[in-house]
């Protein structure tokens, strides 16, 4: 459950490297996601074949998003659905609100979403004092724990059982084992209550097929299908560039998801749905409302630097394989969206650079991301523009002005860079530890909290040059000497 919480990136930071747990489960997670993927992409043969597919598909809805987007709001309203476009996620916010009001409904049940994630929902809902109750397991257990997902896929990774025990156990009433078997019967006993007394289901949406309507929504438990049929108004959030044109290309993108997020060749429920409820159908809502949230999405489909990160289907393969990410998990990001993708599109999503402007240093731009990305996503190249434009709006820190400044004057003044070498080597003993650099002041003195530095050597080529030189001349003349 995301909530709009103040954020100290560098105590944020701390708490996740200090917390041995959190690193190893958060690293044992996304090994194992990473090597079902790639079991999974292997069993469709030419993988790279499926990618580039998918990337042409992504690039033809974005290219032409005024299009679909028109095609899938009309046959959305001719199926008999209600259709908000939200500019803001105020407007979103607004709109889910408002069908509250009109049904004078206090309970919800709400399938996996990460736009409403986004919009930052539940504490609005939970104000107003609808009841809001999550029924996708990983995101129940981070709601009880009052924190925001910690992956895009897997929610509640950085928990072991013995955690998600104490946490059932005030709710439960009496204390129960930590065995998989007891938490998930607990965890169905409550949700089958909900399920049946819910009054407004909210679900969010993988993709929308444009020339059908059609909602397409994968998840790994059968609560998806339950939000999205058994109360009689159902809300669809979806971002704006979530459609695909046909059902033609919505087998390849599921096919591309499903392997890519948890190495499945589809996911245990792959559910198609075109609310609402007609005549003769035995389910579905009466009333169903598709609210499509913009957030700056169509800011980012005007740049063409950012452009191809509209075409995330949002599988989290980048996480998997990010080496911050597992060191760090996600909520060090401070963002609704972690990983690589986290850092490419909150500060787009948000144009906010001030506050925003870190993320793009969350990367070592090994281009892990990217070989990962299934829609062929360049996102290390991505993060690598951010922090080009940062310096560019001049949203860098005073530091970094001056450390350039001073790396500028002695690359361009070549005798004085010698006499700071020549001194640099006598003088750094003082921060030297069994011959590595492991210490020294700040701004390096963090940097070297869990690295060292190779000292500098007591003669630089500088020095050994004149030597090298006089040799070099020296075996010349005894060659002519010989001849």
């Amino acid at each position: 459950m995301s909530e709009n919480k103040p954020y100290d990136m560098q105590e944020a930071l701390d708490k996740a490297l200090k917390d041995d747990f959190l690193r190893m489960a958060t690293r044992r997670a996304t090994d194992k996601l990473r090597h079902q993927k790639l079991d999974a992409a292997n069993q469709l043969g030419d993988w790279e074949e499926w990618r580039e597919a998918g990337e042409k598909i992504r690039n033809q809805v974005i290219l032409n998003l005024d299009y679909y987007l028109k095609q899938l709001i009309e046959n959305v309203e001719k199926n008999g659905g209600h259709v908000h476009l939200a500019k803001t996620p105020q407007d979103a916010v607004n709109a889910v609100q408002e069908i509250f009001q009109k049904h004078n409904a206090k309970t919800l049940i709400k399938s996996k979403s990460m736009i409403s994630e986004e919009i930052h929902l539940n504490p609005v809902l939970e104000k107003d004092g609808v009841e809001v109750i999550e029924t996708d397991l990983g995101e129940y257990i981070v709601q009880i724990a009052h924190e925001p997902p910690s992956h895009i896929i897997v929610p509640a990774m950085h928990k072991n059982r013995d955690q998600i025990a104490k946490l059932f156990e005030p709710i439960a009433g009496h204390s129960l084992t930590s065995d998989t078997p007891t938490l998930t019967k607990f965890a169905r006993g409550k949700m089958r209550k909900k399920f049946l007394n819910g009054e407004i289901g909210i679900s969010g949406c993988n993709f929308a097929v444009a020339d059908t309507g059609t909602i397409a929504m994968v998840t790994n438990e059968g609560n998806g299908r339950m939000v999205s049929t058994l109360p009689k108004v159902q809300i669809t959030l979806m971002g704006m560039e979530r459609i695909v044109p046909s059902f033609k290309e919505l087998g390849v993108m599921l096919n591309l998801l499903a392997r890519s997020a948890t190495g499945q060749r589809l996911s245990a429920y792959t559910t198609l749905y075109t609310p609402p409820r007609r005549e003769g159908d035995v389910d579905g809502p009466e009333e169903w409302h598709l609210v499509i949230l913009d957030h700056n999405r169509s800011e980012i489909l005007g740049d063409p630097d950012f452009r191809a990160s509209l075409r995330c289907i949002r599988c989290g393969s980048c996480f998997n394989v990010c080496p911050v990410y597992r060191q760090i998990g996600g909520h060090a990001y401070g963002s609704v969206y972690a990983g690589p993708i986290g850092i490419v599109i909150t500060p787009l999503l948000e144009q906010d650079y001030e506050k925003w402007g870190h993320l793009p240093y969350f990367s070592s731009i090994c281009g892990a991301c990217a070989e990962a990305c299934p829609v062929r996503i360049p996102l290390h190249d991505l993060i690598v523009k951010h922090r080009d434009r940062k310096v560019l709006t001049g949203q860098t820190s005073a530091i970094e002005h001056q450390a350039f400044r001073a790396y500028r004057y002695y690359f361009t003044h070549p005798k004085v860079l010698r006499h700071f070498v020549h001194w640099g080597a006598r003088m750094q003993f003082v921060f030297m530890r069994r011959g590595r650099i492991v210490m020294g002041p700040p701004p390096l003195a963090n940097w070297l909290k869990s690295r060292y530095l190779t000292p500098l050597p007591r003669q630089t080529f500088d020095d050994l040059w004149p030597m090298l030189e006089r040799r070099l001349k020296k075996i010349e003349l005894q060659r002519g000497e010989q001849k």
